[in-house]
């Protein structure tokens, strides 16, 4: 087994890729004139994939906390790019809807998000990304079991 060093485990502990990555996915999309954040990005993206959906299942989507989602869906909101409807089938749920500007977003920010990751994975062979995607989510089934 290849010994970690405490700095490394340290980095993967502190997020350091992970932040490397919003920073950069950040700076992108102030370069491409969109006014989100990498959060918002996230939550746009639960969207994307399925509209009209209540909070708890955007929180767990995300793996963040309800008071968070809250704050990222009132900005949102401001922005004008998402709404909240009342749920038919349960009032005390709000729906979370995309507005067309929000889903005017998708493809622009798709393009900036796929552009950074192909330049992030270049030099990297499909077995060495397989592996890698092996490894994080046996750490992810480690973890929930923990």
């Amino acid at each position: 087994m290849i010994k970690v060093t405490e700095r490394e485990i340290f980095e993967i502990l502190s997020g350091k890729i992970s932040g490397a990555i919003n920073r950069t996915v950040l700076k992108a999309f102030a370069q491409e004139g969109l006014d989100i954040t990498t959060e918002q990005w996230t939550v746009l993206s639960c969207l994307w994939d399925k509209d009209k959906i209540i909070q708890q299942d955007i929180c767990d989507l995300t793996q963040k906390d309800k008071p968070s989602v809250t704050r990222l869906i009132d900005n949102l909101e401001k922005k004008k790019l998402v709404r909240r409807e009342s749920d038919p089938a349960d009032r005390r749920n709000n729906l979370i809807h995309l507005t067309p500007r929000g889903t005017a977003l998708k493809q622009k920010t798709t393009d900036v998000v796929h552009s950074i990751v192909n330049h992030v994975l270049e030099g990297i062979s499909d077995k060495e990304l397989i592996g890698a995607k092996n490894v994080l989510l046996q750490i992810m089934h480690n973890l929930r079991e923990y």
